[in-house]
């Protein structure tokens, strides 16, 4: 299957005042489109052969419409490019033309990336696409490449973090839409940056969610955490996989996007020979190609399956990266001692060294969280396949009170975190706020209409932390005051303690770039050496003549670690390190040295 044997899908305008409609309804005998402005009225469309309806009609951008399904319901379009009133009303018309400046922009490739993860509505007070615009210079200046964008496809109300969307297609009305969208990754362009949109693929929210209505995208066979799943291997799947296709190249035709992130991979169930994620990840290399443009397929998978970033020529899905939990993991039972849920099976300093070396803690071995063995070593030693962080949206939301790390370590240990994540050798990734301390909660919000619904989302978020020790009562996700207690406190930059860690973490990345051996991201090049007892990690980095040794401190006291490292060193960032000589280093209590070879 290639996408250019398919069809464009929704309500595309190919001329000043007309529109083509199309949708996918095999099993439905009749759909007509009813216009509802600037007219009223209602055109019965064409079905054919594959079952897809047609009709082109005269009108044009901000038309509003819905279909109608064998005489009876009145559904939006599954393939929406806006939803101006919200998940259950009209859809409209919304035309692909747009002033763009970034001609010969190409992109950022995967090597340079410098990830900064955001929610648009929580980023600023305003929370729309405009908004985030008036902070790109100060990302840009302290080092970002890239901004990830949450889940941006409408969902119901305006609260939420974006995983209930149910119009994959239509950019959340709250946020300003399709065009805001749009102005908002010309002026990523305009400062060098890319903007990579997270994308779910493998379940639609429950509110708004007609799509079964109108053809088998869903099945019964498989089951998610979150709902039905996806039909991707079933009869008919080939149009269920056109249809997120579809919408993958539609976000990179038309609205430029520079890579997409792949919401939970591990609960798309396909037992097809040639995988959706493999077409998915194969149709989007080549739309990058004929475009001359890096669009980057970066997956989220817990399953430790080098499969997922292998190239399909050597049967893999064909990923260019994916985030790795074992690093996230590792580094927080060292800073935080918490072991409790996910983190059991992980148990201290050492986990963090093997990580640094393939990417992966578990390659095979039992894990005591899953009740079996899991993993295999990844056959790669390319550390650009793994994006890494010390916080992320899920790792901060999915605790009960949603506390960052700066509720939960000390100021010393929020910079060995900046250390260990931004000098890792992988790609590193910052969660808005985190590079000046930020201590607002992260909280889980919605804004459902349902009462059922918002009774049944409560009775889960309480369920969830049934594995975790935590003690009292998880925030109402539906109480607007969650969300508002969420949203970043920029005033924070004028208290000097938050203004110094942001130029600490620009300081890191500023060396990332410039010293040839953090900017490599050549595992063969690294070499850890581990005292569990003591609380240290020694991580050595190499490229070429270029060498740097960075050591940890881990525990509350003042450790002198022997140098197995043939020197002279010199400090390259002052952290208050003696270095003796060439045969040890000193180091006081959560603490860390960064040091280059100098003979």
């Amino acid at each position: 299957m290639t996408a250019d044997h398919w069809k464009p899908l929704g309500a595309r305008v190919v001329a000043a005042d007309r529109t083509e409609f199309r949708v996918w309804a095999p099993d439905r005998q009749h759909v007509d489109l009813h216009l509802l402005a600037p007219r009223d009225e209602r055109i019965a469309m064409s079905k054919t052969d594959d079952g897809y309806f047609e009709a082109t009609v005269s009108c044009g951008e901000g038309a509003r419409y819905k279909f109608v399904l064998d005489g009876e319901d009145e559904r939006p379009d599954p393939a929406s490019r806006l939803q101006p009133l919200g998940v259950h009303e009209l859809s409209e018309v919304v035309g692909s033309d747009f002033d763009w400046t970034d001609h010969g922009w190409t992109g950022v490739a995967l090597e340079d990336y410098v990830v900064y993860e955001l929610h648009v509505c929580t980023f600023t007070p305003e929370g729309t696409f405009d908004a985030v615009i008036a902070h790109l210079d100060e990302l840009k200046e302290l080092g970002i490449t890239v901004i990830e964008l949450l889940p941006i496809g409408q969902f119901p109300g305006t609260r939420n973090w974006g995983y209930d969307g149910v119009y994959v297609g239509a950019a959340q009305n709250s946020y300003g839409g399709p065009r805001a969208l749009k102005r908002l990754v010309d002026a990523c362009h305009a400062r060098g940056l890319a903007l990579v949109l997270d994308v779910v693929y493998n379940h639609l929210g429950p509110e708004g969610n007609y799509l079964s209505q109108f053809g088998p995208y869903f099945t019964d066979r498989y089951k998610t955490p979150w709902g039905l799943a996806l039909n991707f291997d079933g009869a008919q799947s080939d149009f269920v996989r056109w249809f997120f296709i579809h919408n993958a190249l539609q976000w990179i035709d038309e609205f430029h996007i520079d890579g997409l992130r792949v919401d939970a991979v591990h609960a798309i169930v396909d037992h097809s020979a040639e995988p959706f994620l493999q077409d998915l990840c194969d149709a989007v290399h080549e739309r990058a190609q004929q475009l001359g443009r890096i669009v980057c397929m970066i997956a989220e998978s817990d399953l430790n399956d080098p499969r997922v970033i292998t190239p399909k020529d050597e049967f893999g899905l064909g990923f260019d990266s994916q985030w790795s939990d074992d690093f996230h993991h590792s580094l927080h039972v060292i800073l935080t001692g918490e072991r409790d849920g996910y983190y059991s099976g992980f148990t201290g300093v050492n986990d963090l060294a093997r990580v640094l070396t393939t990417g992966y803690l578990y390659v095979g071995q039992h894990s005591s969280y899953r009740g079996r063995k899991y993993g295999l070593k990844p056959r790669t030693s390319d550390g650009a396949k793994f994006v890494v962080c010390a916080q992320n949206h899920d790792q901060i939301g999915n605790r009960m009170l949603g506390e960052r790390l700066a509720e939960l370590v000390t100021y010393d240990q929020l910079r060995q975190i900046a250390v260990a994540v931004v000098l890792s050798p992988f790609i590193p990734m910052l969660f808005m706020g985190e590079e000046y301390g930020e201590k607002a909660p992260f909280l889980y919000f919605t804004s459902h209409t349902d009462d059922e619904l918002i009774e049944a989302v409560r009775k889960g978020r309480k369920e969830e932390f049934d594995d975790f020790t935590w003690e009292g009562e998880p925030p109402d996700p539906h109480d607007e005051e969650t969300f508002n207690r969420s949203k970043l406190r920029w005033e924070s930059l004028a208290v000097e303690e938050h203004a110094a860690l942001r130029r600490f973490y620009g300081e890191l990345l500023r060396l990332r770039r410039e010293v040839s051996a953090l900017r490599s991201l050549d595992l063969r090049g690294v070499e850890t050496k581990v005292d569990d007892e003591s609380g240290t990690l020694l991580v050595r980095r190499v490229s070429g003549n270029d060498e740097v040794l960075i050591a940890f401190n881990f525990s509350e006291n003042v450790q002198t670690i022997a140098l197995p490292f043939n020197g002279p060193w010199q400090s390259l960032l002052d952290s208050g390190a003696t270095i003796d000589g060439t045969s040890s280093l000193t180091i006081s209590p959560f603490n860390f040295a960064l040091l280059r070879k100098t003979g």
